[in-house]
């Protein structure tokens, strides 16, 4: 393991990130601990309790009351499906 201060890490921050993405072990010594550099995935399944904090029951409920909502638009007529072409920009 690469094993770097916060002076060293800091200069060339990027070109250590790339270089931990190939997978080199990088390190930071911070406080007598090592903090290390690593890649991490996020997945959908956890996205919306990661990212705000939504449980998986909550999650469920919400998607219930939008689907009812859809359902209910497309019943009423306010929700048409898009009948034209789509442009790339």
């Amino acid at each position: 393991m690469q094993i770097l201060t916060i002076s060293s890490a800091r200069r060339n921050l990027a070109a250590w990130l790339k270089r931990a993405l190939k997978g080199e072990d990088i390190g930071v010594l911070i406080d007598g601990a090592i903090v290390a550099f690593r890649p991490v995935r996020e997945y959908s399944e956890d996205y919306a309790l990661q990212k705000y904090g939504v449980t998986e029951e909550k999650l469920g409920h919400f998607v219930k009351k939008v689907n009812q909502k859809l359902d209910a638009d497309r019943k009423s007529g306010r929700l048409k499906p898009f009948v034209g072409k789509l442009r790339r920009n």
